[in-house]
């Protein structure tokens, strides 16, 4: 390519890289690696020798695409954890008490791409993300996924089913979610181990993961109660609500540093999961 060229696709490149990052991030669900992917991309194109795509747009799309599904299937060959303890949250901020968007929330990508990443084989994941959130047709995916059209189109199909089984089989509304959240946190501020006790469930799992540290689990009612009075009550005054995954949760500020975020899984009512994010290197930029 002579300079010119190389000047216009530095600026085209520029213009998709949001794009090619959200790509990236609901096929693999890391920021870190979804960057990592845009990345390889970028130098991928910068030494090629070829004159530029006719289509420059679909050629990195696609290429973003088939780093992250190598990525992907690289974990797998290492037997490494997909989410590597707690996953990446996904964070919502705005809305309390706006309908329309806790209906948007609730089928949003977060939740989707949670189950997405929990349960779908890679080639699964990427027709996934591809067609139903993308757009591509069948035609283009099948390539990236080298299958037929008709066989990528039933890897999506499976994998839809099961992001919306997912989603169906949840147990509460988010106003109920909220109502629940709300009240969990009104307990942790004033240390009401009764209160706490009620609204979480008798098998309740507690999760923290901070930088440069082991997952703390915690599981039981009265162990999850007394963890939150002794320690929670310090975070709980500081927490905002927000969604989380897709469902009511919150986020804990210290002055305009987002240090943690809170999400909480409801099941018959009662709070069955608490997962807090506070490992900087996992938390998602708020703008």
């Amino acid at each position: 390519m002579t300079v010119n060229q190389r000047d216009r696709v530095t600026e085209e490149f520029e213009s998709r890289r949001e794009h090619l990052h959200a790509v990236a991030y609901r096929i693999l669900g890391s920021w870190s690696e979804a960057d990592d992917a845009v990345q390889e991309a970028w130098l991928r194109l910068n030494r090629s020798r070829d004159a530029e795509p006719d289509n420059l747009g679909g050629w990195l799309t696609t290429v973003v695409a088939r780093i992250s599904l190598d990525m992907l299937r690289a974990h797998r060959r290492r037997r490494e954890s997909l989410l590597g303890g707690l996953p990446e949250p996904v964070v919502e901020l705005g809305g309390e008490g706006d309908p329309e968007h806790e209906a948007l929330l609730a089928d949003s990508v977060g939740l989707a791409l949670l189950v997405v990443l929990e349960t779908l084989t890679p080639a699964e994941r990427l027709a996934f993300v591809r067609h139903d959130m993308f757009a591509m047709p069948f035609d283009e995916i099948a390539g990236v996924v080298e299958r037929t059209p008709e066989a990528a189109r039933q890897l999506a199909s499976r994998a839809r089913r099961r992001v919306r089984g997912a989603t169906l089989s949840r147990e509460a509304d988010l106003a109920e979610q909220r109502r629940i959240v709300d009240a969990f946190l009104a307990a942790s501020r004033a240390g009401d181990f009764a209160a706490l006790l009620a609204l979480l469930d008798p098998d309740v799992v507690f999760r923290l993961e901070t930088a440069g540290t082991p997952e703390e689990h915690v599981a039981g009612a009265q162990a999850v109660a007394a963890r939150v009075r002794a320690r929670g009550s310090r975070l709980a005054p500081h927490a905002r609500p927000a969604f989380v995954n897709g469902t009511a949760g919150a986020v804990v500020w210290s002055g305009e540093r987002l240090v943690a975020a809170v999400g909480f899984t409801i099941v018959g009512g009662r709070i069955a999961g608490i997962d807090v994010y506070a490992d900087p290197g996992k938390l998602p930029p708020l703008l």
